[in-house]
């Protein structure tokens, strides 16, 4: 039985990675700003009020926590708001790298002495954080923020390497979600999809950008 901590739990890819974790018979704790009913009825342990841009809440977490060892945690939490050229909000853009990137940062490296070695870390990327892959331009915020938690798994898989932890940097697709307008495949398809390559991430791999469904991605 491994022990799994998964962020942005109370819906769409977070609460169906929940679900399928503990229907395989591992512990959960899920963490979010808000709970609901769907997700309380899991039956997973929940760290409710957790805004990971906060370092009182994280910290606050992290006190709660105490005594626990993470096999893996899972960077779920983020926010998308579309920022066009002719439309620029910088406080967008800036609460989209503060939930993001250094929302997640500050959140693994809080968890960093729960885990040890043979622990793994999976961030939640998106492919619109790929240069490569960027033919259509726009939605400045959300691909900067992504480019940056890459990045951010990147180093973390680097620096994290020598204790035995390996980091995956992983792009779900394309979601049925409140985030998408609910267009493209199921929560529950993506989490099994996630899933799937984590299970795969070892120390030899670790620091690939995949897509959920197995690809590995351009930078």
């Amino acid at each position: 039985m491994a022990t799994y901590l998964i962020t942005g739990t109370n819906r769409g890819i977070g609460k169906e990675l929940c679900k399928q974790v503990h229907s395989k018979g591992n512990k959960v704790i899920a963490v979010c700003r808000q709970s609901n009913q769907e997700l309380e009825n899991l039956g997973v342990r929940l760290e409710t009020g957790v805004d990971i841009t906060s370092e009182k809440d994280v910290a606050n977490l992290v006190n709660r926590l105490k005594g626990i060892k993470l096999d893996l945690l899972i960077n779920n939490a983020g926010i998308v708001e579309i920022n066009s050229l002719d439309d620029l909000d910088f406080d967008s853009i800036r609460k989209q790298f503060e939930v993001n990137a250094i929302g997640t940062l500050r959140l693994t490296h809080a968890l960093l002495p729960l885990m040890e070695s043979g622990s793994k870390i999976a961030i939640i990327t998106s492919r619109m954080g790929s240069i490569d892959d960027n033919t259509s331009g726009g939605t400045y915020g959300y691909r900067m923020s992504k480019v940056a938690v890459s990045m951010a798994g990147k180093s973390l898989s680097v620096d994290l390497k020598p204790q035995g932890i390996a980091v995956a940097i992983l792009h779900p697709g394309l979601i049925s979600t409140r985030m998408t307008n609910f267009t493209g495949i199921s929560p529950a398809e993506a989490a099994e999809n996630l899933l799937a390559r984590i299970d795969e991430l070892n120390l030899e791999n670790t620091g690939t950008f995949w897509h959920a469904k197995g690809e590995v991605l351009p930078w």
